[in-house]
């Protein structure tokens, strides 16, 4: 086992053993094993194209084989192994349509690699074709490889949850391919592969492009909404992840059912989309903080919890016979409910399991936050924004975002906040925002000085958000009175970098520490050319980043 995707991977370096987000040798074989084959099956579309021969599917089927190998998706070695012979036989039939055409399928491992029968026979293969068995000599060229595959898997998320929607585009999957063939391509110098990184940041700009449509499109678009942070006496199931449509389901089977649901993480700004807020009172409330506090958070819940696309962490007993998984997210031995051909699932097992335990036995007031601060809500009062910082009652703004985690250093996040003076507005997404949700940070003349535009998938309303308040100032994204301090912790989060990298915006801070898979050389071509530093002190980086009162 060698993996160091995500930022809490073993010493800073790697995990060889097992994952700190709990995956074993087994499931870091098959998931190697899985893009590996994802990477033959992207060689074989290439060639299908040339012939007329692509099959449209095939796009969303890498999506999701790549989406299963994000840190705390899937958890199941059976899983990943009927996703490893679903993408062999795919490019197996595909290349004999290629040959049929004429064409001809250029041929290695990845796309002549047959998956052995069972489990155990996968694992080995898997084995062979890690990271450490990546035949690139070149340290920096490995670098930027590796960095490319963790952004086209955060991209392939992104392009994932949009498909669910209906929200797909043939081009991105055609990049999202050649992308993936390349990282197999020795003949590529190092210039290329920084010009191949940046290409991955402009595909996720086009993914969560689509996936903002999908959303906006089906729900509405976000509107400010107060949200409660207690508890309904009653049944409860509580839904985390990120996954609206399964959400929408859930909210339809459990009308008239006495039953209270709550989101969890990254789910709480579905509480601002009017299609869900208006349609289903019964979802009433959030429940917890981050993913990674799940553990505590759901063995203290007497409800049933539905986990959707990612961040799980691994089960405890005290929970476990109330846990549900749905979509690509897999733990062994939790239950997991699948969709029918049409999409639709039965969360009947879910129901019953939240009606049996009973829930909360009272009701309990832990106050309020607000959420549904996207573009379309910001961009409304743009004018009192631009009035607000041309008359100096706002003097600079901070997107304090990321993915939250439970290394040490985070704390950081909450001070830096805290610590922000009261003529600046934090704006603020994805799940690095539960450090300091539910702080009380006050207004500027009506403005709440904490606004929270959603998740992760949401960040393409903040682009969007920059790009308009650029526009309105006459100047560059770099010259606003704007400075983004960023968490990160999986892929996801390195492909929203690498799309603020793509867009040309500098001086980013990141933390709580630096990737493992950046080789030294291409980290300083990072800090030369984008300008991004680690984060330092919440008092040296505010001193360094505001400018004088």
């Amino acid at each position: 086992m060698f993996c160091y995707q995500c930022e809490q991977t073993a010493r800073g370096e790697a995990c060889t053993k097992q994952g700190v987000c709990g995956k074993k040798g087994d499931v870091a074989a098959m998931q190697d094993l899985l893009v590996h084959v994802a990477k033959g099956l992207s060689r074989v579309a290439l060639a299908a194209r040339e012939q007329g021969v692509y099959e449209q599917d095939l796009g969303h089927l890498t999506a999701r084989a790549m989406f299963a190998t994000l840190t705390n998706v899937d958890f199941d070695p059976e899983r990943l192994a009927e996703l490893v012979r679903q993408v062999a036989s795919r490019r197996d039939a595909l290349a004999e349509k290629v040959r049929a055409k004429g064409g001809t399928v250029p041929e290695n491992d990845a796309v002549t690699l047959q998956p052995a029968a069972d489990v155990q026979g996968m694992v080995a293969q898997g084995e062979q074709r890690g990271i450490e068995e990546d035949p690139e000599m070149d340290a920096d060229i490995k670098s930027l490889k590796q960095t490319v595959i963790y952004g086209v898997k955060g991209l392939c998320a992104y392009a994932d949850h949009a498909a669910i929607l209906g929200q797909e585009d043939e081009d991105l999957y055609r990049q999202v391919h050649q992308l993936l063939a390349d990282t197999m391509r020795m003949d590529l110098e190092l210039g290329a592969w920084v010009e191949r990184a940046m290409q991955t940041g402009q595909v996720n700009l086009r993914a969560m492009e689509l996936l903002d449509a999908g959303n906006t499109g089906t729900y509405g678009h976000p509107t400010p909404t107060e949200v409660p942070l207690g508890h309904k006496a009653g049944p409860a199931i509580v839904v985390s992840g990120h996954d609206l449509p399964d959400l929408e389901m859930l909210l339809e089977q459990t009308e008239g059912k006495g039953i209270t649901v709550y989101t969890h993480g990254e789910m709480l700004p579905c509480h601002g989309y009017p299609k869900l807020k208006e349609r289903f009172p019964h979802l009433w409330g959030h429940f917890g903080t981050a993913w990674q506090n799940q553990q505590k958070e759901f063995a203290e819940l007497p409800g049933a919890v539905l986990m959707t696309t990612n961040c799980l962490m691994p089960p405890r007993d005290t929970y476990m016979d109330n846990l549900y998984t749905t979509g690509l997210v897999a733990w062994p031995g939790v239950p997991h409910i699948d969709g029918g051909v049409d999409g639709k699932k039965d969360f009947t097992p879910v129901i019953e399991k939240a009606l049996a335990l009973g829930g909360f036995e009272s009701d309990e007031d832990k106050g309020k936050v607000l959420t549904g601060f996207a573009r379309e809500a910001v961009l409304g009062v743009a004018d009192k924004v631009i009035d607000a910082v041309k008359s100096g009652a706002v003097r600079h703004f901070f997107l304090v975002a990321g993915c939250d985690g439970a290394k040490p250093g985070r704390n950081y996040y909450t001070e830096f906040v805290e610590q922000a003076p009261e003529d600046t507005i934090i704006l603020t997404l994805a799940c690095g925002k539960f450090r300091f949700f539910d702080k009380q940070l006050g207004d500027i003349g009506g403005i709440p000085r904490l606004l929270d535009i959603g998740q992760c998938n949401d960040s393409y309303s903040a682009i969007k958000i920059a790009s308009a308040l650029a526009e309105a100032f006459d100047c560059g994204i770099n010259d606003l009175p704007l400075s983004m301090v960023l968490s990160w912790y999986e892929q996801k989060a390195v492909a929203i970098l690498l799309t603020l990298l793509a867009l040309g915006i500098k001086d980013i801070r990141l933390g709580p520490s630096l990737p493992a898979f950046l080789s030294e050389n291409v980290l300083n071509y990072l800090v030369e050319n984008y300008g991004i530093k680690p984060i330092t002190t919440p008092e040296e980086d505010l001193a360094d980043l505001l400018p004088a009162a």
